[in-house]
């Protein structure tokens, strides 16, 4: 059975597009998404995916830097990043509101959000 949830994804290449869309939350899944094996980092309602081997090699992912310090987070952060909910210890859940809104400020753009 696929889970499917709404994520925020910030890719690392600056010509990409920050987006909100459904992804498969499946850690195989992320694993592809990111390009390697998982590293989390939980905050509150919500946590983010990164590559565990490229987090101390490889071009910074400055939107995502950009994004945990206006969070109150200031770590480097290298490759894709794909920010989900949390709720519980290990309970992936759809991207929350609030970090949608924060992100939209911080770059300026309009994250057009799937219709359910």
């Amino acid at each position: 059975m696929l889970n499917h949830l709404i994520a925020l994804y910030v890719p690392a290449r600056l010509s990409e597009s920050v987006t909100v869309h459904s992804v498969d939350a499946r850690h195989t899944s992320l694993q592809i998404i990111v390009g390697g094996g998982l590293e989390c980092i939980a905050r509150g309602d919500w946590q983010v995916y990164l590559n565990a081997e490229t987090q101390t090699t490889g071009p910074s992912n400055v939107r995502a830097v950009q994004l945990l310090h206006e969070t109150g987070l200031d770590l480097p952060v290298t490759g894709n990043a794909v920010f989900l909910g949390r709720a519980g210890l290990n309970h992936d859940t759809d991207v929350p509101d609030h970090l949608i809104r924060r992100a939209e400020a911080l770059f300026d753009a309009r994250l057009i959000q799937p219709v359910a």
